[in-house]
């Protein structure tokens, strides 16, 4: 399911953008955070959890808890929470249309399937709530407030094998692939690369001598190479063939 373009719907103790009640209660003076410290504001709907990420961020001197009245301009957002539901990917959706905060997840279980929906509303870090100690904490902050992304191995495992299976469904059939070279372009560089020249790959393809002229022609101007040397050396370098 799609992240929500809800933008209204209130999450019980966690914060819209116009209630508070699932904010961190830290206290802070605007202007009093410094230079060097990550900003941060925690959301959580159980108010257990949120005492507990607070704490063991606010002993950290590189992180700096911001109050409910500064949340929006966090650097790190981090919403605590059991599961992702409608009500929190609608949370998440709110924080992603802050432009000066980034979001990460303490969840306590994420499927393959919300795994890819929280992408989708902006999440840029997770990790388990069973690892979230202090410093897994201060290291997930600190990677969002950094600009860097954070899942666990075998989420990250997940995700590829996801985006692997959309490649070969999006483009596979048209007989694309991500890189510069469609499938016959590169079995063409292929044949090449094994020192075949246009009769004998024309046999090895069943296309007409002609065609393979045109393909290899094809590859060289677009690719701007020299000759068809260049184009196997430039596609082997590629990782292409």
């Amino acid at each position: 399911m799609p992240c929500s373009q809800e933008n209204s719907s209130a999450v019980p103790g966690i914060p819209s953008q116009t209630t508070a009640q699932g904010r961190t209660t830290a206290h802070h003076t605007p202007g009093s955070g410094r230079a060097d410290r990550a900003t941060v504001a925690v959301y959580a709907a159980d108010p257990i959890l949120r005492v507990g990420v607070v704490q063991q961020l606010r002993r950290r001197p590189e992180v700096d808890l911001l109050d409910e009245a500064d949340a929006e301009r966090a650097q790190a957002s981090l919403v605590v929470v059991d599961h992702v539901d409608d009500e929190v990917a609608a949370l998440l959706h709110r924080l992603r249309l802050n432009t000066v905060t980034r979001t990460g997840l303490v969840v306590g279980t994420l499927g393959s399937g919300a795994l890819q929906r929280v992408i989708e509303c902006g999440v840029s870090a997770v990790l388990r709530r069973s690892e979230a100690d202090q410093d897994q904490l201060l290291h997930l902050v600190l990677a969002i407030a950094n600009g860097e992304g954070v899942l666990p191995g075998d989420l990250l495992g997940t995700l590829l094998t996801h985006v692997g299976s959309l490649q070969r469904s999006a483009l596979d059939p048209r007989g694309l692939s991500l890189s510069t070279l469609t499938t016959r372009e590169a079995d063409m560089l292929r044949l090449v690369s094994e020192g075949m020249g246009t009769a004998e790959i024309a046999r090895k393809t069943a296309y007409s001598e002609r065609t393979v002229k045109n393909v290899l022609h094809e590859i060289i101007t677009r690719l701007q190479l020299r000759n068809r040397a260049h184009a196997v050396g430039y596609a082997l370098r590629n990782g292409l063939i």
